[in-house]
């Protein structure tokens, strides 16, 4: 027998994919402010008939309409409104179903886990199944980005809630939830030495490139797989002309770990950096940008009741650590428990291939719906 809700949802599957469409033909790339208000204009009005809509600065929150008489506490998901696609990707990347797919920029990533919130809300109103907890959408506009507008608001509403449902894509084809994420950070180091001719004055210089070359090496030093901390000079400039000792260069860090206390290590040792050259100086700017996600007890305890409700629904509910960073990451650092990658499934986020697989729309859609009435 199937189950009750995921019945009602594929049921209205056609409908499910018709507001993913829409949401991603509204393009809403993280530089473009007027686009991103269209795409929030979009949810909100999509969302107006069964929730209470207000804007907080870029950010929108709508506090849902679901029944149940008296609410104790309050459950949190949590998406963001923009895109890594700039506008006018949809001439060369069009939405369309083919090959048991959706295909388009942002479908994965994650506009469809959004339209899966909508619809799993609308399933506990169809069918009257009472929720304990008030519900809050909260989408920010600058996730991609390192969410700095959206972090305060993110922490406050979390700070509020029992739980934390996060709307981005699953991991891999199997759609494994997310239980662990690794903190993300960055660091600038700009090396500054002295410039000459490097044909007539040769001795006098003091290479900053060179200089830098050789940081690089140490600065790569500091990766430790075993600890999960990963760190990859990714950009590096420097000089103006090759018949000039350069004056100037700088690389650009990444940085991933997977516990807080190896992030304060990870500090102290770009910012113990001593030049080789003694006539050089060095500069570093940056530092950890989201905190990591720990598999908490909380985490944990609510990843088991997913397991248990994916069973219902005959879906087998797994769990994965990943390298990249989301809003889960804030919240999760509260102490709040925080389940993350209830979106889509599917593959190629940020890629010209990005899409969701058709036949886990209604199941998703499901267990979002069965969460918010457990939690």
């Amino acid at each position: 027998m199937v189950e009750s809700i995921l019945s009602h949802v594929r049921e209205r599957q056609a409908g499910i994919i018709g507001l993913i469409r829409r949401f991603v033909e509204c393009e809403s790339p993280s530089d473009d402010a007027a686009a991103i208000g269209r795409f929030m204009d979009l949810v909100a009005d999509t969302v107006a008939p069964f929730a209470k809509v207000k804007r907080v600065g870029a950010q929108l929150v709508c506090e849902m309409d679901l029944p149940g008489r008296r609410k104790r506490g309050q459950i949190l998901a949590l998406g963001h409104s923009d895109t890594v696609w700039p506008m006018g990707t949809l001439r060369d990347m069009p939405f369309r179903e083919a090959e048991g797919r959706l295909w388009g920029p942002g479908v994965l990533d994650m506009k469809s886990g959004i339209a899966f919130f909508v619809y799993a809300a609308q399933a506990l109103r169809d069918m009257a199944i009472p929720v304990a907890r008030k519900v809050v959408l909260q989408l920010n506009s600058d996730e991609e980005t390192g969410s700095e507008a959206s972090r305060a608001l993110t922490e406050k509403n979390a700070r509020r809630s029992e739980a934390v449902l996060v709307l981005e894509p699953g991991t891999g084809l199997t759609g494994k939830l997310k239980t662990a994420r690794k903190g993300v950070g960055g660091f600038t180091v700009t090396v500054r030495g002295k410039a000459a001719h490097a044909g007539v004055d040769f001795p006098a210089g003091a290479s900053a490139v060179l200089e830098l070359v050789r940081q690089i090496e140490r600065i790569a030093s500091f990766t430790n797989l075993d600890r999960g901390i990963t760190v990859n000079p990714g950009v590096i400039a420097g000089g103006t002309r090759s018949n000039v000792i350069a004056a100037e260069a700088r690389a650009e860090v990444d940085i991933r770990v997977l516990r807080l206390k190896d992030a304060a290590g990870l500090e102290k040792k770009f910012r113990s950096l001593k030049p080789f050259d003694k006539r050089c100086s060095i500069e570093v700017t940056g530092g950890l940008n989201r905190p990591p996600m720990e598999r908490s007890a909380g985490i944990v305890q609510l990843f088991r009741l997913a397991q248990k409700l994916g069973r219902d629904l005959g879906v087998k509910v797994e769990e994965s650590l990943t390298g990249g960073g989301s809003d889960g990451n804030f919240t999760a650092a509260l102490g709040v428990a925080t389940l993350d990658g209830l979106g889509a499934v599917g593959e190629g986020a940020h890629a010209a291939n990005e899409s969701i697989l058709t036949d886990r729309i209604a199941d998703r859609t499901a267990l979002l719906a069965k969460l918010l009435a457990a939690v």
